[in-house]
């Protein structure tokens, strides 16, 4: 498949838009969207641009890496600020405004960056698939003027992708990732302990050879998420038996597939949306999801 005329269009819009920028900071994980708008956003302004991501314990040291090596390669300035979300008061509780509270915080620590270095303008990779989901973390985006030019020229995420094999990205085909912090049920408790635990499990199912995983902390019980491939390696039983093995090592007692695989935000399914229960328009709009 090849990016079609109307991909090119939308391509050539983001690349307008942000030359009329004229300089900007990249909210950057090395996932999929911000690699493709920080190479874009470099490939138009250079050095005009800086690239900063956040280090925490809910960001595995893997992402990280990759992210300091895109930098490295690209010769993108590069900067890492120490985010700590379990520092912020009432995140560790996880409530349903969870991304609210950590973005809200993140993007003041990049707002800093910004000022710092004269420069108006910071942005972040959402697309517009981010807009059919619960993501209370587009509310901190608004409050806090952040940009968001993939979503603006209307690129939806299969697009991203294609457009990044075009551009020669090794991200094209990089599985979807969100922060640890996403693995656990709203409510229950999200401490370094558990968040460490979900690193190990995942890494020891990519080490296997799976691509798309998830796997969802249910106190002693890891519910794991995976696509079509990711079932197939599990028709091996020995596979399965030492992962389930492994998994107990960490710490679990019971290993569980979900039989309905991977998809984003399987965590938000327990959560009644505005159509289904007449919340507060207000909570609605700060990303709490009801206040009844």
């Amino acid at each position: 498949m090849e990016a079609t005329t109307k991909m090119k269009d939308k391509y050539l819009a983001l690349k307008q838009n942000l030359k009329n920028l004229e300089s900007m900071v990249v909210a950057f994980s090395g996932g999929v969207d911000s690699t493709f708008l920080l190479k874009t956003a470099y490939d138009v302004l250079g050095d005009k641009v800086i690239a900063v991501t956040a280090r925490s314990c809910s960001f595995p040291k893997r992402e990280l890496q990759e992210a300091v090596d895109f930098c490295n390669k690209e010769g993108i300035r590069h900067l890492i600020c120490d985010s700590e979300e379990l520092n912020i008061e009432g995140f560790s509780q996880n409530p349903v405004n969870r991304c609210y509270l950590c973005k809200n915080e993140l993007f003041e620590k990049i707002w800093a960056v910004a000022r710092e270095h004269d420069i108006d303008n910071v942005a972040e990779g959402s697309n517009t698939d981010d807009d059919g989901d619960y993501r209370p973390g587009l509310t901190a985006v608004k409050e806090q003027n952040i940009k968001s030019p993939l979503r603006q020229v209307g690129l939806s995420k299969q697009e991203i992708r294609q457009l990044s094999k075009e551009l020669g990205l090794s991200t094209w085909n990089k599985q979807s990732f969100a922060c640890l912090s996403s693995r656990f049920p709203y409510g229950e408790t999200i401490s370094v302990e558990r968040l460490a635990m979900i690193d190990k499990a995942e890494q020891i199912l990519l080490d296997i050879g799976f691509h798309q995983v998830r796997v969802r902390f249910h106190d002693n019980l890891a519910r794991i998420e995976t696509d079509s491939d990711g079932f197939s390696l599990l028709e091996n039983k020995e596979l399965r038996e030492k992962i389930h093995y492994e998994f107990k090592q960490i710490g679990f007692t019971y290993v569980a597939l979900d039989l309905q695989g991977y998809r984003t935000g399987s965590m938000n399914e327990t959560i009644k949306t505005a159509n289904e229960n007449p919340f507060c328009p207000e909570c609605v709009e700060k990303g709490l999801g009801g206040c009844s």
